[in-house]
Formats: C-alpha cells, structure tokens, sequence
C-alpha cells in the first residue's frame, strides 16, 4: 500500500509522503479559517448574516489555498513539489502557458 502511495504521488520515500500530507492537510485547514477571517476584515461582522456569505467563502477558499499550499509546502521544504503542482494547475486554468513543446 506504501508502494503504491509513493508511485500515485510521485515522491521518492516515505517519509516525503508524509510531509506532502501533513501540508495538505495543514494548508485544507488553514485556508477555511482564514477564508472567514478575509471575508471579515473587507465586509464586517454583519457580513455573516448575509445570503451570501457562503458563496464568496467558497469561492475565496480556492485561491487563498493555492497561496497557502506554497507557503506551507516552503516552509516543510518541499517547496519545488508543491510548486509544480501549481503549475499543473494554473497551465489548466490557462493562465500560463505549458513550456512543453
């Protein structure tokens, strides 16, 4: 089961397994909280209260938790890996170009 873990996420031990999940699941974490605290911040207390509190929270989550993935994953030192998932992602997105030919 290990093995197979290992080759789905392309890592090279174990151990950077379990570094790459304890950063998802510190950045998951994270960006939820801090979702609430933006939303806050620009629209007020009251702000909770409205129909669309939720929405904006959902959709505020997803950018706050690409930035976060990149900051935790530096900070646990495996900033290249996490950085070439953003790439993936950002190039699907189609706000950057593949550098592959």
């Amino acid at each position: 089961m290990k093995n197979k873990l290992i080759k789905v996420f392309k890592v090279k031990d174990f151990n950077q397994l379990i570094i790459i999940f304890i950063v998802f699941g510190i950045t998951g974490s994270l960006s939820v909280v801090l979702g609430k605290y933006v939303l806050i911040n620009v629209f007020g207390e009251s702000f909770l209260n409205n129909d669309y509190y939720w929405l904006l929270r959902l959709i505020l989550i997803f950018p706050i938790y690409q930035v976060l993935l990149i900051i935790v994953g530096a900070l646990f030192g495996q900033f290249r890996y996490f950085w070439e998932i953003e790439k993936k992602i950002l190039i699907k997105m189609k706000l950057i170009k593949s550098t592959r030919s």
